[in-house]
């Protein structure tokens, strides 16, 4: 997902002289190329996120369009008050990128987990908030981000994800994706686990169980009619979340379904109350946490 984002954000920085790529010495050698091709659209300012999203305000209060770009822990929650206040408060045209959504720092643990990023952001007036689950799709976000007048949250994973969409294809505010309809219950799935999501719902289906599969990469706004649809159409819905099960996309479907009245079940995977055990590659730690695809079947069916 980085190479998809840096790939495409050099395209943008090659039409537009505005934007600019700002690092907290996250640099990979993807960021070297970019510097190499602009170097005056580029800026690291160290260990200092504070600081860069600061300065991302300022360069937006100045035309330029920014994108700030490091791990996504640090930019949710040790820069927060400079989102809110700076960036969101003032509706600046800020893009906030951060790499390593959910699990994907897996070998360095709770510290770098990224699994509470969307409850804290989505409380924020003005800030759309992005959640795409694969390369192109990142490719596609990036570009609707430098669409959007205005600030946004985007999430990324850092990990080879798998592929699932055809370069190319655009992606519009609260957008998702109807992979499989299903008339027994629709999982909801955001950002990288939706490799986990999408083979789980292929294990239920070869059980017999009629299982729907929405992705939802546009997380603010968020598109409510797919929940609406799926809870008038399906028994069960599921959400399915590398993040905490507060505030994220359980919190936000129960949100809706609560304020519309809709009587259908559901149930909400993700990170319950706690922080995430163990170490390891990505894979290893969805496993020890139950959001591999086989603990997702399992967990599915038995509360069918």
């Amino acid at each position: 997902m980085q190479r998809a984002y840096i790939s495409k954000l050099m395209e943008l920085a090659e039409r537009d002289s505005r934007v600019m790529h700002l690092l907290a010495d996250s640099g990979t050698g993807y960021d070297e190329m970019l510097h190499r091709n602009f170097p005056d659209q580029m800026v690291n300012f160290g260990i200092s996120e504070q600081n860069m999203v600061g300065a991302a305000a300022g360069l937006a209060a100045a035309g330029r369009i920014p994108f700030a770009y490091t791990a996504a822990a640090f930019l949710a929650y040790r820069s927060f008050e400079f989102i809110r206040d700076d960036v969101c408060f003032n509706n600046l045209n800020v893009k906030i990128v951060g790499m390593g959504s959910g699990l994907a720092w897996s070998t360095l643990g709770p510290s770098h987990h990224t699994t509470e990023d969307v409850a804290v952001l989505r409380a924020l007036p003005n800030l759309t908030i992005l959640s795409p689950a694969t390369p192109n799709q990142v490719a596609a976000c990036t570009q609707l981000a430098y669409d959007i007048q205005g600030p946004v949250y985007m999430r990324i994973g850092m990990n080879n994800e798998k592929e699932f969409f055809e370069p190319g294809t655009p992606a519009v505010p609260g957008g998702y994706d109807q992979m499989y309809e299903g008339r027994d219950l629709v999982v909801f799935s955001t950002g990288s686990i939706l490799e986990e999501s999408e083979a789980a719902v292929r294990m239920l289906r070869e059980q017999g169980i009629d299982a729907g599969l929405v992705n939802v990469y546009g997380v603010k706004p968020f598109p409510v009619e797919a929940v609406l649809r799926a809870a008038e159409s399906a028994r069960k819905l599921v959400t399915v979340e590398e993040h905490s099960v507060c505030g994220g996309l359980g919190g936000i479907v129960s949100e809706i379904l609560t304020d519309r009245g809709c009587g259908v079940k559901l149930q909400r995977i993700g990170l319950e109350g706690v922080f995430a055990r163990g170490y390891g590659t990505q894979k290893a730690v969805r496993r020890e946490n139950g959001l591999d695809a086989a603990a997702l079947c399992g967990r599915i069916a038995g509360e069918l």
